[in-house]
């Protein structure tokens, strides 16, 4: 048995075992209709992958002309896949360049009055050149004599590759039904054989196709086809798909910003015997206490109550005059902070001195009410004694306060209670409009910091802030008991007791008992299996004819040449198959030249952020 096993194995390698081999007896003839044999080779059969094939499905030939440039390139395509060419075409301008997508024509023999096309479709999906600018095409270079001799002729293998594989992806991008299942060069003319292998259908614009532009509308497609699907609905109603009911449960992490607007009268109302209240800008007002007084024993008082609702927001509070005839006395929640008189008058008595003698004394040295503003409610007071029809006396006090926005704000997680339960998991997530979680499933979409204006039209305030709002579902198990938990003692015990020669069991009787077994094992030889597929590194010279916007790459380089590297799968005997002109840098094994390929695309990004305005350091 293992001798027929270890026969088989080798057999299978022998047709599968690199990329090559699989391409050459799996690949081309499955696509191209021609037979396929078993790994043993006693059987073949004709494999029916494609709806239609066709032994052409396009032939390009090309013809160089005197200096170089591809002066001729004629096209015949099979359209319909029934095996007869039905279209010829040929290409409307010489050819003095090659690209992915494309072409270059210019002055013939020369790299002057260039024209730069890509291959195109027309209405009637026949091949043709748009004229564009040259960044949109792709890995350009020159072939004609202004820029090396004999490079048409002496590469015309790769140029039929390059050249034909832009038509090819122009055929197949406008209509995907069709694949290329060999590309065969004979001399100057590169043949296609292919079939139409994606979809049975006549028509070109193919549903499936939709989700290359929009991968995402596969998921809400698939779940539409589950609904209908049998065998889904079979096994979510079986005990299996039932065994553990999940519960989804929806929350938000929501950011709550608050912007308030303060008026003055938000911040601080007044109320007592006013002569007036007048503004002195949004944040101030000014209140005159006024009142008439007399000579007796008992000078009036006159109270003004002023209540605080934001203590924080008083700027200043001060008394900036007092004024009256004759005496006049300013208190602040009972106590004497300032008079005006001939004399001093500090205290709860009448003032010493006549009553009555025609004097208006005026005191203009403000007084500080700060702090007994800032600390809550304050009363101020005006006391007042005069006489002879003059028995007036005011109390002039001036309040200021922030009426600046207020700005505030506080993150209410609502999920934290489901991301610390292990039984949750998160399975849908929105962030501002972007989804981030799907099924379960990360999409790798993160959204950019948000700039929002918040508040009303008189206090706006701007604010950055990485997310506003974040909506997730959380799918939370629920064991309801309808499907056991398996009993995994024995395989555990298996593992833990065996070793690499000798078996370990653990067998469990109908009576409740357990027999311990053990037993010699050994496992057969695996053989040996090469580390890696044996490659080898070639290089061959080549003109610098790439060609950029600038021109010819060759042209501003100290050397005209340089060389083309090529990788190739050593044969049976651990040889390298080299191509014509090229030699051998690396020989047969496991090469490794990613450091090399890192230091290459590096310099290219590196190189590429220099030359272009990017905004930022590279």
């Amino acid at each position: 048995m293992e001798d027929r096993a270890r026969a088989a194995a080798a057999a299978s390698r022998a047709k599968s075992g690199d990329s090559e081999a699989i391409r050459e007896n799996y690949v081309t003839p499955g696509l191209a209709g021609q037979p396929i044999s078993t790994v043993d080779g006693a059987k073949s059969f004709n494999p029916n992958l494609a709806c239609q094939k066709t032994a052409t499905l396009m032939e390009v030939l090309v013809q160089p002309g005197a200096g170089g440039d591809l002066a001729t390139i004629s096209i015949a395509r099979d359209t319909n896949l029934d095996g007869a060419i039905d279209q010829r075409t040929s290409v409307p301008v010489p050819v003095s360049g090659i690209c992915a997508n494309g072409v270059i024509a210019c002055a013939p023999g020369t790299w002057d009055q260039c024209r730069h096309f890509r291959w195109d479709l027309d209405q009637a999906q026949m091949l043709k050149l748009t004229e564009v600018e040259m960044p949109e095409l792709g890995g350009c270079y020159c072939i004609n004599n202004s820029c090396g001799t004999n490079l048409a002729f002496g590469n015309l293998g790769s140029i039929l590759r390059d050249l034909g594989g832009g038509m090819i992806g122009a055929l197949t991008t406008g209509d995907p039904r069709f694949g290329v299942a060999e590309a065969v060069i004979d001399g100057p003319m590169i043949r296609y054989v292919g079939a139409q292998s994606t979809a049975c259908t006549a028509n070109p614009a193919l549903p499936q196709t939709a989700y290359r532009a929009n991968p995402m509308a596969i998921q809400g497609d698939a779940f539409v086809a589950s609904q209908s699907n049998s065998v889904l609905q079979a096994v979510a109603a079986s005990p299996a798909g039932i065994g553990r009911a999940e519960q989804t449960r929806a929350c938000t992490v929501q950011r709550e910003v608050m912007v308030r607007s303060w008026t003055y009268d938000d911040i601080v109302t007044a109320s007592g015997p006013f002569e007036f209240v007048q503004s002195c800008g949004v944040d101030c007002r000014r209140y005159r206490i006024a009142g008439d007084g007399n000579c007796s024993s008992v000078p009036p008082t006159y109270t003004a109550l002023f209540r605080i609702a934001k203590p924080e927001r008083v700027v200043s509070a001060r008394i900036t005059r007092i004024a009256g005839d004759d005496w006049v006395q300013a208190r602040l929640n009972g106590v004497v902070v300032g008079y005006a008189g001939k004399r001093p008058w500090l205290g709860d008595g009448v003032p010493s001195g006549d009553c009555s003698v025609d004097a208006d004394p005026v005191n203009t040295t403000p007084i500080d009410l700060t702090a007994a503003f800032r600390a809550g409610d304050a009363q101020v007071a005006m006391r007042v004694r005069g006489g002879n029809g003059k028995r007036w006396g005011a109390v002039d006090v001036e309040v200021r306060v922030d009426t600046s926005c207020e700005f505030s704000e506080r993150v209410v997680d609502l999920c934290s209670g489901y991301a610390a339960d292990p039984a949750c998991r998160l399975f849908a997530e929105d962030v501002d409009g972007v989804e981030t979680f799907r099924n379960g499933v990360a999409t790798g979409l993160r959204p950019l910091p948000q700039t929002r204006l918040l508040g009303s039209a008189s206090c706006t305030m701007s604010i950055e802030r990485p997310f506003f709002e974040r909506r997730r579902s959380y799918r939370c198990t629920l064991d309801n008991g309808a499907l056991p938990q398996p009993d995994l003692s024995r395989g555990a015990y298996i593992i833990d007791h065996s070793t690499e020669t000798m078996l370990a069991d653990r067998i469990r009787g109908k009576d409740g008992s357990t027999t311990a077994t053990s037993r010699p094992f050994a496992l057969p030889d695996r053989g040996s299996v090469p580390a890696c597929e044996a490659i080898c590194k070639t290089r061959a010279p080549k003109a610098n004819n790439d060609a950029a916007p600038a021109g010819i790459v060759g042209t501003m380089q100290n050397s005209p040449t340089g060389y083309d590297t090529f990788y190739h799968s050593c044969d049976s005997a651990n040889r390298c198959p080299t191509g014509p002109g090229e030699e051998v840098v690396s020989a047969c094994g496991c090469l490794d030249d990613f450091p090399e390929a890192v230091v290459m695309m590096q310099s290219v990004r590196l190189a590429g952020a220099d030359l272009v305005c990017t905004g930022r350091v590279p």
